[in-house]
């Protein structure tokens, strides 16, 4: 991170994470409805994971991964959440790409007078992004409510599933680097309320800045 040095001052980083199928993606929905900026690592990634670059390192390390269309991303699932290793090695891969990238969007937003910028990253602690974050929002559910959601979403084997969240971080680690926690395990509109009230308390960090 030392080629960011001067980026983050007079700037605040608001990390938001959490478990799959919990919710984060409506959150960051929430939060950009609220007027908050975000950048979302998702997109980030799935934009690297078409750079030519990228795919031929992949390659490398998971041949049966990269097509002429470009990144299998089932296969290469089946394969990195089920062995620790083969997911380290991808995502030793992948983040210094997505650091790059995320770096880009914050000074974007920084040249553009924004004081706040929330940061919408599922891998936010693996890949280290933690330590940009002056805060950091989390959003966890109970494992039933997250398989329903992941199974109606994805479309995948429950065995997938499983497997997705066996290999991520507990609710206690969450829970515990968290500075505001969001257990959605309740509707929409209870999720719009828990989500607006922590939006608050960011954008008055951002007005009184």
């Amino acid at each position: 991170m030392s080629d960011a040095m001067g980026l983050f001052d007079g700037i605040t980083i608001v990390g938001l994470t959490g478990q799959s199928g919990a919710g984060k993606s409506t959150v960051s929905k929430i939060f950009k409805d609220y007027g908050l900026s975000v950048i979302d690592a998702d997109s980030v990634s799935r934009s690297v994971a078409k750079k030519e670059s990228f795919l031929n390192e992949v390659k490398k390390s998971f041949p049966d991964c990269v097509t002429e269309q470009g990144l299998d991303r089932q296969k290469l699932a089946g394969i990195v959440f089920n062995n620790k290793q083969a997911l380290k090695s991808y995502t030793d891969l992948i983040f210094p790409y997505i650091t790059h990238e995320i770096f880009a969007g914050i000074r974007m937003y920084k040249l553009s007078g924004k004081k706040v910028v929330v940061l919408d990253a599922p891998t936010l602690f693996e890949s280290g992004l933690d330590s940009i974050c002056q805060k950091i929002v989390s959003v966890i559910a109970p494992m039933d409510v997250k398989i329903k959601r992941i199974l109606e979403r994805d479309g995948i084997p429950v065995e997938l599933v499983r497997s997705r969240l066996s290999s991520q971080n507990s609710e206690a680690f969450f829970r515990e680097k968290s500075d505001y926690v969001i257990v959605n395990d309740s509707d929409l509109r209870e999720l719009q309320i828990k989500a607006c009230d922590i939006a608050g308390k960011i954008a008055e960090a951002e007005r009184i800045s």
